[in-house]
């Protein structure tokens, strides 16, 4: 078993700080005690095993606000046996009420000190929602032109869908103009050809009785010489 006697300086008093040394010594399985001196400082004497107090003295550097550790001295002393748990001692009752009023107030400060800064913080966001209400209102009067302008643009379609349905209406009657056209080109193209026949037919006739003829001419005028 091993013994130190710790000394602490810092805010320790008024702070809740015994009640915290006083529950850490509890879960460590730790014996001893804590008080405050008049100096300001708090005194704890523990004694248990060494890996216990070890880990005492680490968390205790790690005590929660309000209190703040500015200097820990510690020294090995003699083990009492007579001390089986941890308890806090007490001083006059004046003391006592005087420390707990300090302990609330000390807090009350601290809560207040971040309430102002919590406050504070609120401000900015106010200003801040201000600014997005009036950014919000602009966005408001820029909707409602594209919301106007998305109607023009709806009518605009509409006359578009309108003209595009003309559109291809006029488009079927061509395609049917031009059907009719292309079928009476078919039936003229096949008569133009019987036609050039015809008169390739009566040409080369034609042609042959000439020949004839001028065969003829030439037996007369042969005659008549």
């Amino acid at each position: 078993m091993k013994a130190l006697k710790i000394k602490v300086y810092g805010r320790v008093q008024r702070v809740g700080f015994r009640r915290y040394v006083h529950e850490l010594g509890q879960e460590l399985e730790l014996a001893g005690y804590v008080k405050n001196e008049k100096d300001g400082s708090v005194t704890a004497f523990i004694q248990g095993e060494e890996e216990q107090i070890e880990k005492f003295l680490q968390q205790i550097k790690s005590t929660p606000p309000p209190a703040k550790i500015l200097r820990i001295e510690a020294e090995d002393v003699k083990p009492k046996p007579s001390l089986k748990y941890f308890q806090i001692v007490y001083g006059k009752l004046a003391d006592e009420l005087q420390e707990g009023f300090g302990a609330m107030q000390s807090i009350f400060m601290d809560y207040w000190g971040e309430f102002r800064d919590y406050r504070k913080e609120f401000k900015d966001y106010r200003e801040e929602f201000r600014d997005f209400r009036e950014e919000f209102r602009d966005y408001r009067g820029d909707f409602r032109d594209y919301r106007k302008e998305f109607k023009d643009y709806r009518e605009e379609f509409r006359d578009f869908r309108e003209e595009f349905r003309e559109f291809v209406k006029r488009m079927d009657e061509f395609a049917e103009r031009v059907t009719k056209v292309l079928e009476l080109l078919v039936v003229e193209s096949g008569k133009s050809r019987e036609l050039l026949e015809i008169v390739a037919r009566d040409s080369r006739e034609t042609r042959e009785m000439l020949v004839e003829t001028m065969k003829m001419l030439k037996e007369v005028a042969g005659k008549v010489v």
